[in-house]
């Protein structure tokens, strides 16, 4: 939670004033932030300065890890975070590939569980990973991605989190994520939690022990119509950490992607501070 909060005041302090095109907003703007999560000590990172809806974010990463590319999947699942790009961007809402409404195309885990080869197959790369953690193999490139320069017309939205790269040390998995751009008052809330509980996950379903998860952020920030919230926030002392758990009954990918639900995961000892709406940008 410190090193949320630090990110944040740093931005406030040190961002410099960036138009995004896309969003026709300005962003205040820093780069370049590196996060740890203790996935080993069981320190939940879930922001406590305000109320944080953290059963979304898991409902997200399991999205990705089972290839989701349609909003009302991820809506079954327990999140509606798809629904607006999905459903309410100009540009792809003109975009000849969509394949109607909740169609998001080729995002996130459609291409990580697809990746188009040179051949015309498709490679899945979470089960190659799978397979080899599982085996104790580490080739130096477990690397779960979602960044497909080819594909980024064929979906609603670039990949901002987009590469998860698996470490084995002995029996310690270790994660290494990088996030090309992130909207830290409501995004990075979510890209901790994912960070964490993929690394949990993964190491449960491989027989390995969870260890330290390792979060780099290159375009970190806040938009104009945020930063009132954002100095409220600032402003409040954080609460200790909460704790997170798994159903130890999940044991392989195959359970993930066939009856894994929200209610396989808890978060205990979750105090925080009143919610504050920030606004969404498309």
């Amino acid at each position: 939670m410190d090193q949320y909060l630090s990110l944040c005041q740093r931005i406030l302090n040190e961002g410099s004033w960036v138009n995004n095109k896309r969003t026709g907003k300005r962003c205040l703007t820093v780069i370049n932030a590196d996060l740890t999560y203790d996935v080993s000590q069981k320190k939940f990172p879930l922001v406590t300065t305000r109320k944080s809806f953290w059963k979304s974010a898991v409902a997200e990463i399991i999205g990705y890890m089972r290839g989701y590319r349609n909003a009302s999947d991820f809506r079954k699942l327990g999140t509606k975070t798809w629904d607006m790009n999905a459903n309410e961007n100009a540009d792809w809402l003109s975009n000849p590939v969509r394949a109607g409404h909740d169609d998001m195309g080729l995002v996130y885990g459609a291409i990580g569980r697809n990746f188009p080869a040179l051949n015309g197959k498709k490679i899945d790369l979470l089960q190659k990973i799978v397979n080899n953690l599982k085996q104790g193999i580490d080739d130096r490139s477990e690397i779960y991605t979602f960044y497909h320069p080819g594909a980024f017309d064929y979906g609603c939205l670039r990949p901002c989190m987009y590469s998860h790269h698996f470490s084995l040390v002995g029996d310690q998995l270790y994660l290494n994520s990088t996030q090309r751009s992130c909207d830290v008052p409501l995004g990075l809330n979510f890209n901790m939690v994912q960070v964490y509980v993929l690394l949990a996950l993964m190491a449960q379903i491989t027989g390995h022990k969870p260890a330290q998860a390792y979060h780099k952020i290159v375009n970190c920030h806040i938009y104009e119509d945020q930063i009132e919230g954002m100095q409220e926030q600032v402003s409040r002392a954080p609460y200790p950490a909460p704790t997170f758990e798994i159903n130890p009954d999940i044991k392989t990918l195959a359970d993930i992607e066939t009856w894994v639900t929200l209610d396989d995961f808890s978060c205990r000892d979750y105090i925080y501070h009143p919610a504050i709406k920030y606004p969404f940008t498309v």
